[in-house]
């Protein structure tokens, strides 16, 4: 039986990853993740998640038969990525340039198996409520912001920013749940029970 492999140390991305696949295993990827000014967002999340999983497959032993799961989520507003805060200032302008506006949260998923590719994305909207400038220095001063791109985590204090959120909230979490199962049960057959 194949081994699922995450390549990934976000702890979302594992604690979403053991609902789904309970005997996975962790493998984290060591791959820069520098992109050519004016990539595609969703370009992006793809190319990234590509790499992160071939990296961590490129180091199976040999013989092993490893699926490996990459992924990557990036937060974009006008059509401009927004990574992680480098420091409070940066998280401080994040905030305000989404507060009272609608951006994209896209995650980029890769399979690979052997030979074996799939890859693709999904992307869910969300909408900031009007942010004071109190609100948005609370947020900054909580340690949240400042491992996720975009700068905030919906899962936990971030979900007092968002308004409303149109498609997957799992892509914003940073895994899409439902879709990869589906592919994951199309790309290894038997490995699930349906």
């Amino acid at each position: 039986m194949a081994e699922i492999i995450l390549a990934s140390q976000s702890p979302r991305r594992q604690e979403l990853m053991s609902a789904i696949a309970p005997g996975f295993r962790v493998v984290v990827s060591q791959v820069a993740e520098d992109l050519a000014p004016g990539t595609p967002p969703g370009e992006a999340v793809e190319e990234l998640a590509l790499r992160k999983a071939g990296s961590v497959l490129a180091s199976a032993p040999a013989g092993a038969d490893w699926v490996v799961i990459g992924a990557d989520t990036v937060v974009a507003i006008d059509g401009r990525i927004l990574g992680k805060p480098r420091d409070r200032e940066d998280c401080l302008k994040m905030l305000a340039l989404l507060s009272g506006r609608e951006h994209v949260v896209y995650t980029g998923v890769a399979l690979l198996r052997g030979e074996q590719k799939r890859v693709f994305r999904e992307e869910a909207r969300v909408e900031f409520w009007p942010l004071t400038p109190k609100e948005r220095h609370w947020y900054a001063d909580t340690p949240e912001p400042y491992d996720k791109a975009g700068g905030y985590g919906i899962q936990g204090l971030g979900a007092v920013l968002v308004k409303g959120i149109v498609g997957d909230y799992f892509t914003v979490m940073g895994l899409p749940v439902a879709r990869l199962w589906r592919e994951l049960r199309d790309f290894v057959p038997g490995y699930f029970p349906l």
